[in-house]
């Protein structure tokens, strides 16, 4: 659990009501981008219906930079298998084949799609995969979580995960059980990042990160590790540009603009 692209950190609450004609993304300042089917503005709130049997979501209007219409693939039908199947059993052998481990730029392929299926930053995601297995496929945890993105074998049932191990598997079920949980929390990533380590009981027992060294230390790698992509995402960006009025002639150049602050993670779970 770029600019422009997916998901981000801090929400608040403004506008007209305004329906949604199909499915539409409110893209936030924060980053994240929320897809719903239509929406209605009251006051300082923009309730966003996701759908059927989704609910809805309460967003601070003035936290919503703009809509746009969702130009992504038609989102795989609910009786449709969540993930692929597994690998097809070699000839002759009763087992099915072992997944094979995929490189690291097949990786970042992997975490680049599923991510935009599921209107994600794929940096945030790469950040929760790097806190839970450091990229190792073949994780396993004292506690018996599996894989990249470290499933306990009950999530991963209930996700339609039958082999953690399988690294497209196992990207798919936690990205998109990442998901589930900010919708849960109104898009709070602290809280969600809380619940999929601790657990939802957790954060609803203690209504917030609970007070585990671990869970805190584990939210704190994660908004750092986020950040400074982020960060270092915007200052390439700034030499880009920097670089390009350079090779302008002075007199097309325009006037230097201030620079907008950077937007982050919230830094409040490593208090």
């Amino acid at each position: 659990m770029g600019p422009g692209k997916k998901l981000g950190f801090a929400l608040g609450w403004l506008l007209l009501a305004l329906p949604a004609m199909g499915a539409d993304l409110a893209v936030l300042h924060n980053g994240f981008s929320i897809r719903h089917e239509r929406r209605e503005t009251t006051g300082s709130v923009t309730r966003l219906y996701l759908g059927a049997d989704k609910g809805y979501v309460d967003i601070a209007t003035d936290q919503i930079e703009r809509f746009e219409p969702d130009l992504s693939p038609a989102a795989v039908p609910a009786t449709a298998p969540a993930v692929a199947p597994a690998a097809a059993p070699a000839m002759g052998s009763s087992r099915p084949a072992k997944p094979r481990p995929l490189q690291a730029q097949e990786l970042n392929e992997v975490i680049n799609s599923i991510s935009d299926r599921h209107h994600l930053d794929p940096d945030f995601i790469s950040s929760v995969i790097h806190a839970e297995s450091g990229f190792n496929q073949r994780a396993v945890s004292p506690k018996g979580a599996q894989g990249l993105m470290q499933l306990m074998p009950g999530t991963a049932s209930k996700l339609g995960v039958s082999n953690a191990f399988d690294p497209r598997a196992n990207v798919e079920g936690g990205t998109r059980y990442l998901s589930e949980l900010l919708e849960r929390y109104n898009f709070d990533v602290i809280k969600a990042l809380a619940a999929y380590n601790a657990g939802p009981q957790r954060v609803q027992q203690y209504g917030g990160v609970p007070p585990y060294y671990e869970t805190r230390t584990y939210v704190a790698r994660i908004v750092r590790d986020y950040n400074r992509k982020k960060i270092a995402e915007r200052k390439a960006a700034a030499a880009t540009a920097a670089r390009a009025r350079r090779s302008k002639p002075a007199a097309s150049r325009p006037a230097a603009a201030k620079p907008a602050a950077i937007a982050g993670l919230s830094s409040q779970a490593s208090r």
